[in-house]
């Protein structure tokens, strides 16, 4: 009894923010995590300004950040939390294909990436592996981004979509899923001028002609793509 007691009190236990705009993913993950004796979750939030709110308030050792919010993007959410908060590890999860957002989220400073389709499966795994210091990536998906890194292909090589920069392509989800240039603009807190900027620069990168070609294009790419 008394090694049961010394060994739970010098268990580490790991804090961690669900940043995600669906309450029931952050209720779903927030359970799981609570199964595990060393993980806790500290917080939770639905977009980037509560979600930077909350990191300063609990300081947690790891953020797992969805990629679309109620406002603003996870991976420039990520981008920020590696800027303002370096000690915070960050881990995206997201119903996009890893052959677009993981090496987006990787570049972006995160340090692994969980389709959630498979995340019951792999999530605590993924935890895990951040908390210890090392990436989390799908082996299927390292096997494939190794296989063309050797044959000299980059990003672009794998889609038009794939040559989009961040801002564009969340640009072009949102027009996907059929808002408005203002309500892009809000989401996005950008102006509707940059929203028209951000459509006439991925009509030229799709080659589309038009704005009825660019929203046929965006919606058929939001229903493949979760």
């Amino acid at each position: 009894m008394d090694t049961q007691k010394k060994a739970i009190k010098n268990l580490v236990v790991s804090s961690i923010l669900i940043v995600d705009d669906h309450p029931v993913s952050r209720d779903g993950l927030a359970t799981r995590i609570a199964m595990e004796s060393d993980l806790e979750v500290c917080g939770e939030a639905a977009d980037v300004v509560s979600a930077l709110q909350v990191i300063d308030s609990c300081q947690p050792d790891l953020a797992i950040i969805d990629i679309s919010l109620e406002t603003g993007s996870g991976i420039e959410l990520v981008k920020e939390v590696k800027a303002r908060f370096p000690s915070v590890r960050t881990l995206v999860w997201s119903m996009f294909d890893e052959s677009l957002y993981a090496e987006r989220a990787i570049q972006a400073g995160a340090m692994g990436y969980v389709n959630k389709k498979n995340v019951r499966e792999t999530m605590i795994e993924a935890i895990r592996t951040v908390l210890a210091g090392n990436v989390y990536l799908n082996p299927e998906h390292v096997s494939k981004m190794l296989n063309r890194l050797g044959r000299g292909a980059g990003i672009e090589a794998r889609s038009p979509v794939a040559a989009l920069s961040d801002r564009e392509l969340e640009a072009f989800s949102l027009i996907g899923q059929g808002l408005k240039t203002s309500e892009i603009a809000q989401r996005m807190d950008l102006t509707p001028n940059t929203i028209e900027t951000y459509r006439g620069r991925i009509k030229e990168k799709l080659e589309l002609k038009h704005s009825a070609e660019l929203a046929r294009a965006a919606t058929q790419w939001v229903l493949e793509n979760g």
